[in-house]
This record gives structure tokens, C-alpha cells and sequence, in this order.
């Protein structure tokens, strides 16, 4: 499934992006007044083929959970149950992803690839787990290398799914206590980056316990035998199953996915951006079809953007996770693209367009 989806994979088509950018130009407002909304309706363009892009609705939210073995090395003050019950408290529609999730009109979808424990069926839960919780990844791999691909053949299923019910836009979720670890593990190999530029203080922790989370991502990157150097698909693989986690590949997967079927992926915060390095490694023209929601406080984030190449359309200090950045930026990405519906040419307005 991994190498079809790859196959699949387009870049963004120049033509249909350069008819976006001069049909913006052509529309009722000065050319390049709204700044960043034209940038992501040609990127849209270029990402569906076509101009105008297809209205990137319904949503849908697809929050991937597991835990990590990693916890065991007191990085996080909060106990690995969270995980559990939060889980519980998505499908009981109590958090916060889910009121922002009401508010942009998204379907919530909750997927267990690595919680470690047994979660009862319920609706809006899919079970896809791959193990229960990953292995501490400072001791050694975190994950065997065919559960790194089982993982992100997880997320490619998902994507597909949520598409064939009819989702216009994928939005990248993440729940699992432990994960921002993981998750500065993962941007400092594939940023090339000093732990200490990419690690926060997650959902909380003192001065004592960061400079101990600083010092477990460098025993995780040196016990795998990691470094920053130019990653291959075939070296990506390995450095996912090293330090990242079951929920990182299957986002990974997950962008794969809905780039495959040339369906705009809006990325959340620090969770996304490590799993969106593993996939442009494995494919860049991947990150042709994505957006990036917003710009966690998490450093690693804003360092994982930049690698990336994307500008987050909002900045709000947000350090939850769960999608809830992707699922606030829905709302712009719908305006950009509907701007290039509904607005009027000069021509058909009957409007003077100033002399150029």
C-alpha cells in the first residue's frame, strides 16, 4: 500500500497554479490584497490541477493516539492513563478538538494505533493498533521498521476512507502522553538541528525535568546511531521506527494519503510538522498538497516549518494538540478558495481595473 500510494503521488501542476495566480488578478480588489489567502488558493490550485480548486469541505479530523515507552524516563508529569481517558473524553465529544471541530463543521475520527491499553468499541473510534505503545527509543528502536510501515499504511488507509465518505480536506490530529518528545527527536534528525533548538516543555514542565527531556532526546538520537545527515526514503524509514512514535507514522501515512488523492491535508501543530518531515522524505511532492494551520509554541515546530518550507496561516501561542490549530485554520483555508468562486472580475463586474 505504502509504494502504490507513493506511485500516486503528484507534484503540484505549474499550469493550474500560474491560471490561479492570474485569475486572482483579474478579481474585484488590487492585485495582492490579500496576501497570504491568494498564496494558499493557487497552492490548492496547483494541488487539485485545476483553477478555481475545489472547495476544501466537509472536514475531516482524524486524531491518531498512542502511548510511548519513553514516558517511563519521566519526561512529562502527567501519567500515561491520560492517553486512555482522553481518548474517552474525544469520543464523549468533551474536548476541546471537538468544539472547534463543531464550529468548521468536521467530522471527528478517532484512531488507535498504539494506545497501551484495550479501549472498548464505540462510534467514531476505528482500532488499528500496532502495539501497545512504542518501546523507550532511549534504550533503542522504538519500533521495528515493519511496524513503521504498518503504521503509516494506517494513515493511508484512514485518508482514504475519510475521502471515499467524502471529505474534501484532511486535518491531522494527535493524542498520546509523551509524544513531544518523539516528536523533537524526529525534527532534530530530520532538521539537522541541536536537541536543545527543538525540544519544549510539551504540555507543561519545569526547568529541571526540560533539561532532562533535552538530555533523553540526545541519549534516543545517540543510542539509534542518528544524526542530521541527508535522509533517504530507505534511511527515513529507520529513523521513524528509532525515535518516532505509532501516531507519528501514521500521520506521516496520512498526508501521503490525502496528497495521493490530491486532497488538501491541514496540519496541526509540533505532532504534525515531525510526521510531515518523515513524509516529504519519502516523498517531497507531498508537501504540495498540505497546509500548514498554524505555529505551535513548541520551538521544534517553528524549526520543522521552516525545514519544510511552510508558512502557518495562524499564530496563537497553541500548545494542545488534537488538531485544534488545523481545525481554526479550516475556516481561512475555506475563505481563500472561495474568494476564487465567488468574487467578481473587473470585466464581468463592470468595474475599472486601475492602469497598469
Amino acid at each position: 500500500m505504502l509504494a502504490e500510494t507513493l506511485a500516486a503521488i503528484r507534484p503540484a501542476d505549474p499550469r493550474a497554479m500560474a491560471e490561479a495566480r492570474a485569475y486572482q488578478d483579474r478579481l474585484t480588489k488590487p492585485r495582492g490584497s490579500l496576501g497570504q489567502l491568494e498564496e494558499i488558493a493557487v497552492r490548492l490550485a496547483g494541488a487539485a490541477g485545476v483553477t478555481p480548486p475545489p472547495m476544501p469541505e466537509p472536514a475531516a479530523l482524524a486524531i491518531f493516539t498512542a502511548d510511548h515507552g519513553v514516558h517511563a524516563r519521566g519526561v512529562t508529569p502527567w501519567p500515561q492513563e491520560v492517553t486512555v481517558q482522553m481518548v474517552a473524553n474525544f469520543l464523549a465529544g468533551g474536548a476541546v478538538a471537538n468544539a472547534f471541530a463543531a464550529q468548521a463543521g468536521a467530522s471527528v475520527t478517532v484512531v488507535d494505533v498504539g494506545v497501551a491499553a484495550d479501549l472498548p468499541d464505540g462510534p467514531g473510534l476505528v482500532k488499528r493498533k500496532i502495539g501497545y505503545g512504542t518501546d523507550d527509543m532511549s534504550k533503542g528502536p522504538a519500533m521495528s521498521v515493519d511496524q513503521a510501515v504498518r503504521a503509516l499504511e494506517t494513515g493511508i488507509g484512514v485518508a482514504r476512507d475519510l475521502v471515499a465518505d467524502g471529505a474534501r480536506c484532511l486535518i491531522t490530529g494527535d493524542m498520546g502522553i509523551a509524544n513531544t518528545t518523539a516528536s523533537a527527536a524526529l525534527i532534530a534528525v530530520f532538521a539537522g538541528r541541536d536537541p536543545a533548538e527543538v525540544t519544549g516543555r510539551g504540555t507543561g514542565i519545569d526547568d529541571e525535568m526540560y533539561q532532562h527531556k533535552v538530555d533523553v532526546v540526545r541519549d534516543a538520537l545517540r543510542t539509534n546511531g542518528l544524526s542530521g545527515a541527508l535522509i533517504s526514503p530507505s534511511e527515513a524509514l529507520r529513523a521513524l521506527a528509532a525515535v518516532g512514535g505509532f501516531e507519528h507514522a501514521a500521520i506521516a501515512g496520512f498526508i501521503l494519503g490525502g496528497a495521493a488523492a490530491r486532497v488538501p491535508v491541514i496540519l496541526d501543530g509540533v505532532i504534525a510538522g515531525a510526521a510531515a518531515l518523515v513524509a516529504a522524505a519519502l516523498d517531497p511532492a507531498a508537501l504540495d498538497h498540505c497546509v500548514a494551520g498554524h505555529r505551535s509554541a513548541e520551538p521544534g515546530h517553528a524549526v520543522a516549518l521552516d525545514h519544510l518550507g511552510l508558512r502557518p496561516l495562524v499564530d496563537l501561542e497553541l500548545r494542545l494538540g488534537e488538531g485544534s490549530g488545523g481545525l481554526l485554520a479550516h475556516p481561512v483555508v475555506c475563505a481563500a478558495v472561495r474568494v476564487m468562486h465567488d468574487v467578481a472580475t473587473f470585466d464581468s463586474a463592470g468595474v475599472t481595473e486601475k492602469p497598469v
